[in-house]
């Protein structure tokens, strides 16, 4: 009895000392301890939706990415099973993960972390899917989290296929930033947010796969208006005028007329490091836009009845004084006076400036007749477009203290001084003229789906059917037609198809004193002409190099654009045989070379009779007074360098390249002169054609 009441009394003081030891030596320890390693709930975003291009590309999508860690107490780590794997594990890790360490470093690393318990051991950040798939098959690792204690947790990086390409109209979020069509759209791109447990320890947090998770679920995708290859040339063609000129920033938009869906949208400014987009100056960027702002006072004029096209003002050289200030003209023309048509294409401030103050500026009454003629354009609203921070439009209202309205507000509003406008919002109103009176909302996003489903369509929207008169849109197109075959633009009108618009050039401190000013040249118009396709602008702000004016800057990147896009939207081009010409016998082509049965089926494609005289190889002959083209043969020798003198690139190195003859050319056209005579034995030779 008494030995068993010993046992019983030193057990209850081993237990007493080791509560004392617990709760007083290490309880503050311990207590930490137990702190920092818990069951926790942690949230779980599901995978962000993608944006796609109008046909398809994906402009941003969500790539995954996960962080690398080690449990080296998960259950199954044994001591036994990671010293026999760790030579091995050491090994791949050196050569498969991160060769900064060696096979030895990574060995001392690894044992070290056992011997500490380190449960959130680091391995690597940012490893892609493939690399984790090998990861999985190395020694222990193979095991998974709960036997080996691998640990991989996933994040999202946004990427960006087409890199710059509409960038910061594609946007970001970042914490509570949100920008573009990222931030405008998040609640539905970013999905639901699902609940996993993770174990908090010292280290990190440790996902428990062995309680049970609510996923998470995925965002919406969407669907935008933009087409890749048009944003390529807006882009392209932006970025080649900005650098020519040296300029500050720039922006351009390319719109589709009908609907108002945004087929293109670039802003690029000057940064440190070249060029980038760092902010949406088409939506965002409000400023005084200058000659292109004529269009409105004409409008304004036109649908009051105040002017014809045809009436005679009087320009004064080019010199006017309203009040206290004088006005002049950006060139010398030296007119007195010329029509209403011919002020517009030569893009005369004292003009236009001079009607609108006549007409407008002589009472309360007139004031406010042209201010809500602009209201009636919807100026002085903003468009509505799907991004976050669109600028609001600064239209003055008449007679306001603070608007600071004086006697010469009105003659420096007609001429796109004293308002303030975004390109989007000027853009709109030459849209409006290309799609005939009809105001159509500018728009960048036509669907979101989830898994191909339509979540919500976003279709056409129409402000207005009727903005400007049919009367009135008839004229104003013929003024626009005319600054570009007449006018301030027509050095940039094209021989192949017609365009419309209008050149701009602000003076952005034009009441500083300064010698020095600063620039804002800009071209607004659309195409084609006759049936537009397309409204497009471009705005270049502060060109330092190679001129400033709208017609030097930016209308040559607005023509480059429209070049480009006729090239690649066939819907532009016209059929060869919608006008079939007739006959004129005596205008008959001599001298055509090339392969038979070409020559032959474009003769008849054109009703032209023809004597054949010729076998493969054939020549276009005309002779006075005969009304038919003779085929005459032109032989070609297997062995021979041919006479290719008046082919078409095609057919000559078709036939040279059969001689085992090198071609080198330069030129476009036909064949004018080759460098090796025909008749020459064909020896492999390189022979080089000019083309004309």
């Amino acid at each position: 009895m008494y030995i068993l009441l010993a046992i019983v009394v030193l057990a209850a003081v081993g237990i007493f000392a080791q509560l004392v030891k617990v709760n007083v030596v290490e309880g503050d320890e311990l207590r930490e301890l137990i702190a920092q390693s818990y069951i926790v709930e942690k949230k779980i975003t599901g995978e962000r939706g993608t944006i796609f291009a109008d046909d398809g590309g994906i402009l941003a999508a969500s790539t995954p990415l996960y962080n690398l860690r080690l449990d080296t107490r998960a259950a199954g780590m044994t001591e036994e099973l990671f010293m026999e794997k760790l030579d091995s594990l050491s090994y791949y890790l050196a050569y498969h993960l991160d060769d900064k360490y060696t096979v030895g470093a990574w060995k001392e690393r690894l044992l070290e972390a056992y011997k500490k318990g380190d449960r959130y051991f680091f391995l690597k950040n940012n490893v892609t899917y493939p690399e984790l798939e090998l990861l999985r098959k190395f020694p222990i690792f193979r095991r998974g989290q709960n036997g080996g204690g691998f640990i991989a947790e996933r994040n999202e990086k946004r990427a960006h296929p087409f890199r710059m390409l509409a960038r910061r109209t594609l946007g970001y979020v970042k914490d509570d930033v949100k920008v573009g069509l990222e931030g405008s759209f998040d609640e539905y791109l970013k999905g639901a947010e699902g609940v996993g447990y993770m174990l908090k320890t010292p280290q990190g947090f440790i996902p428990q796969q062995n309680l049970e998770n609510i996923t998470p679920k995925n965002g919406y995708d969407l669907y935008t208006t933009i087409d890749v290859n048009l944003q390529d040339v807006v882009q392209n063609a932006l970025m080649r005028g900005l650098q020519y000129h040296n300029a500050e920033q720039g922006t351009a938009i390319l719109m589709d007329v009908k609907t108002g869906a945004i087929k293109a949208i670039s802003n690029i400014g000057k940064v440190s490091n070249g060029w980038a987009e760092v902010y949406n100056y088409a939506v965002g960027t409000a400023t005084e836009p200058g000659s292109t702002f004529k269009l409105a006072s004409m409008i304004a004029l036109l649908e009051d009845g105040y002017v014809k096209l045809g009436d005679s003002i009087r320009l004064n050289q080019g010199k006017a004084q309203f009040y206290e200030e004088e006005m002049v003209d950006a060139s010398i023309h030296g007119l007195d006076s010329t029509t209403v048509r011919h002020a517009f294409e030569i893009s005369s401030n004292v003009g236009v400036a001079g009607m609108i103050d006549r007409y407008y500026n002589q009472s309360d009454k007139g004031r406010v007749r042209f201010i809500n003629r602009l209201k009636d354009l919807y100026l002085h609203l903003p468009t509505g477009i799907e991004l976050r921070g669109e600028a609001l439009p600064y239209i003055k209202e008449p007679n306001s203290a603070v608007d600071q309205w004086s006697g010469t507000t009105m003659p420096w509003m007609a001429i796109g001084y004293e308002e303030k406008l975004t390109p989007l919002q000027l853009l709109s109103l030459y849209n409006t003229v290309a799609n005939d009176g009809k105001m159509m909302k500018p728009y960048l996003v036509k669907e979101i789906r989830d898994y191909g489903d339509v979540v919500k369509r976003f279709k056409p929207t129409i402000i207005s059917s009727r903005v400007i008169s049919r009367n009135v849109v008839k004229k104003v197109k013929s003024l626009l037609e005319g600054v570009v075959e007449r006018g301030t633009a027509h050095k940039l009108k094209s021989a192949y198809y017609h365009f419309a618009g209008k050149t701009g050039t602000a003076q952005m401190d034009y009441k500083s004193k300064k010698q020095k000013h600063k620039y804002q040249a800009s071209f607004a118009g659309y195409f084609p002409a006759e049936n537009p396709k397309y409204s497009c602008i471009v705005v270049v702000y502060e060109p330092r190099e190679h001129g400033y004016y709208g017609s030097a800057v930016a209308g040559p990147i607005f023509r480059e654009i429209a070049d480009k896009c006729f090239v690649l939207d066939p819907a532009l081009k016209y059929p060869v045989n919608a006008h079939v010409a007739t006959l004129d016998t005596r205008k008959m082509p001599s001298w055509q070379v090339g392969y038979k049965e070409d020559l032959v089926k474009v003769a008849d494609e054109f009703s032209v009779p023809v004597r054949d005289q010729a076998e493969d190889w054939a020549v276009f002959k005309t002779y006075d007074n005969v009304d038919s083209l003779y085929l005459l043969n032109r032989r070609m020798s297997p062995k021979i360098i041919p006479n290719v003198e008046g082919m078409g690139l095609k057919d000559a190195l078709y036939l040279l390249e059969n001689r085992k003859v090198k071609v080198r050319f330069k030129g476009n056209g036909k064949v004018l002169k080759q460098s090796i005579r025909g008749g020459t034995t064909a020896k492999g030779q390189t022979i080089y054609l000019r083309l004309g």
